[in-house]
């Protein structure tokens, strides 16, 4: 199989890390070798970086450091690293747990106190006896174990989890169409191998994708979702190392049922609009999903094959207002698209959502510090997108709706839960955390 099998892959990311070597490769398949091959330190993952044909390889993986967002770099992690369960008797277990199954703390494997090893890395190089984490040199039928600190104990098994083979059959539920956003089955681990945190709960990991926010988004028990239109289906992790993470669900074989969503107008939201509209609200011509200019962007048709993102016609992947494209205009990132209505009076029912956020609406302007504000502009002062205030890419935070639950923190529009000098939100560009928002105070005569 390919090389990079091995290894999960992340877009967008760095990570802070001690140990690296730098080389210059042609591909990610090359900067795979490196990692192999690397003598200097046990290499648990590598950076590539497509503008510069740059490899790292690193000691650390996004489990011991810090991981933070970088446009044009991939991050891949050895998954032998990432897995927390054994397979069979562990002999490949290269997880972090580092105390016996009564608690005890390990002995360093390098160290001779208080207990004189006949497992050392210097003789069982290939092993993985790093630290104090659990291993299996010896091949012991009974699994991972390790010296203890206690001079009255040598030795003890370690308590690790076996590894559930979860998808065991494709049948209803068990698959996912498209992104896997209807997605309903009972997977519980990641593909890593760790257990998810339950829906309901907000340790280790806060968040605002709880069922009383999203009704309408199946989530039960700690079972793997994708409430978010994320690549495939994921959960929080149930290890404070891993905020998130991806599921392994397999792809249903069938091909997904011809829905008759191809609206040629907007209702609602439009995100059933298949039109051919191909100009924003403003006149600027929308560019190609497929193509990377002016703007790099991740709606790449082939990741999402249920969203339609042809041509560089206007839509609605991501459950904005209304649908939107990239501009060919390098200024102007994005913008929404003018689309006929399908039904006025369905439109007058639909309300504010539907309503461009330039209208002379009272509700786009802001009184006082604009804590009351509850309007649905989502755009910064410099034009930038804002993200969910339940998301958490690309940028990690806690301003969530259910730790301000009074700020109506509502999909992505500007808001002012912390008393700023005005509203505020998140930007979906990694490289800016936050900005005020395109709002203007309202006249000190309007009528409240």
């Amino acid at each position: 199989g390919d090389i990079l099998d091995d290894y999960l892959r992340t877009d967008g990311v760095w990570i802070l890390t001690q140990n690296k070597q730098f080389y210059k490769t042609n591909n990610e398949n090359e900067c795979a070798e490196k990692c192999e091959a690397e003598r200097n330190f046990t290499c648990r993952a590598f950076l590539f970086t497509r503008k510069k044909l740059q490899c790292l390889t690193l000691a650390e993986n996004a489990k011991m450091t810090v991981m933070f967002a970088s446009t044009d770099t991939v991050l891949y992690e050895k998954r032998i690293y990432l897995t927390e369960c054994k397979r069979g008797i562990g002999t490949d277990y290269r997880g972090t747990e580092a105390k016996t199954q009564r608690g005890i703390p390990c002995q360093k494997w390098a160290e001779k106190i208080p207990h004189k090893p006949n497992y050392t890395p210097e003789k069982y190089p290939n092993a993985g006896l790093e630290e104090n984490y659990c291993r299996n040199p010896d091949e012991d039928e009974s699994g991972p174990w390790c010296y203890t600190t206690d001079p009255a104990m040598r030795f003890d098994y370690c308590a690790i989890p076996e590894c559930e083979d979860q998808v065991t059959h494709t049948g209803e539920g068990e698959c996912m169409q498209c992104n896997g956003e209807d997605y309903h089955g009972e997977v519980s681990r990641t593909e890593s191998g760790l257990e998810c945190q339950h829906w309901d709960a907000q340790e280790p990991h806060m968040h605002g994708f709880t069922q009383k926010n999203y009704p309408e988004k199946d989530l039960k028990m700690n079972y793997c979702r994708n409430p978010d239109g994320e690549l495939r289906p994921w959960c929080f992790t149930t290890s404070p190392n891993k905020r998130w993470e991806y599921c392994n669900i397999p792809r249903c074989s069938t091909r997904p049922p011809v829905s008759g969503l191809d609206s040629q107008c907007l209702s609602g939201k439009g995100e059933d609009y298949r039109g051919r509209i191909a100009i924003t609200e403003s006149g600027n011509a929308c560019q190609h999903w497929n193509t990377q200019l002016p703007h790099k962007h991740g709606w790449i048709p082939d990741r999402y094959p249920c969203k339609d993102l042809e041509e560089n016609y206007c839509r609605n992947p991501d459950g904005e207002k209304k649908p939107w494209c990239y501009t060919t205009t390098s200024s102007v990132r994005w913008e929404y698209c003018t689309i006929p209505s399908c039904d006025r009076t369905e439109q007058g029912i639909a309300g504010m959502n539907n309503v461009p956020a330039q209208a002379p609406l009272p509700e786009e302007c802001y009184r006082g510090k604009g804590q009351s504000y509850r309007g649905t502009t989502s755009v910064t002062a410099s034009g930038k997108k804002c993200q969910a205030w339940n998301s958490m890419f690309p940028h990690r935070h806690i301003k969530t709706p259910d730790k301000f639950p009074d700020a109506d923190l509502r999909d992505n529009y500007c808001r002012n839960p912390d008393g700023d000098s005005s509203p505020w939100c998140f930007t979906t560009d990694p490289n800016t955390l936050w900005e005020h928002c395109n709002l203007k105070r309202c006249d000190d005569h309007t009528q409240e």
